[in-house]
């Protein structure tokens, strides 16, 4: 028996990973109704990525930690954390008789299953991605037994990456995608570093010690 639910929807062009603790300022009266209605029933939401000029089919359920602040106009900054990935089975454009969208989504099932080997050289690779760009206080921040969830949005991923990302229902084959992506920007990387080296001794006295032959 599959877990499903309808959930209140405010989808957003981004991916929102879970355990990820995301800031929002709301300003949309369909949003302002959302909020408060899920603050009034202490009801979670989803927050579908929205790509490609669409409602994309995954998403994320978040909890509102808190309401940080309400101004005058009845706009709110809120503070939520990411918890379950899910699949939209029925979306609604309105959720019935409310202003905001809904759907009813199916809960993913997660394997957290991770390949030891892969880690430690994604682990490896991100010590020397954030080196090369100067980043190196980010590496420091990185908990020993981290996730993928938890450098999703540092490994230099578009929104398409993420949201493929998003997708996948274990560790070890989010790990692998990983892996994949900083072996092949590292390359690259390091040669822009050696372009820009070249660019900046161009116009420099060379002092060049001549081979011997």
């Amino acid at each position: 028996m599959s877990d499903t639910k309808y959930l209140p929807m405010f989808p957003l062009n981004i991916v929102v990973f879970p355990n990820e603790k995301l800031n929002l300022h709301i300003f949309e009266p369909r949003y302002k109704q959302l909020v408060l209605d899920c603050v009034e029933n202490e009801k979670t939401f989803g927050i579908p990525t929205y790509i490609q000029g669409g409602v994309g089919v995954y998403g994320t359920e978040v909890e509102i930690l808190n309401i940080e602040k309400k101004y005058d106009n009845g706009e709110m900054d809120i503070r939520t954390r990411g918890l379950h990935i899910f699949k939209i089975l029925n979306f609604d454009k309105m959720a019935p008789g409310r202003l905001y969208a809904g759907g009813e989504v199916e809960m993913l099932q997660n394997s957290t299953d991770e390949e030891i080997v892969t880690k430690l050289k994604i682990r490896e690779l991100l010590e020397q991605l954030y080196e090369t760009l100067g980043l190196g206080n980010l590496y420091l921040e990185l908990p020993e037994d981290f996730t993928s969830y938890d450098i999703g949005h540092q490994l230099g991923f578009n929104l398409e990456q993420e949201y493929a990302l998003l997708q996948l229902a274990s560790e070890a084959d989010r790990q692998e995608l990983i892996l994949l992506h900083l072996q092949h920007i590292m390359p690259l990387l390091l040669e822009t570093e050696k372009l820009k080296e070249r660019v900046r001794l161009n116009g420099h006295f060379k002092n060049l010690t001549p081979p011997n032959f």
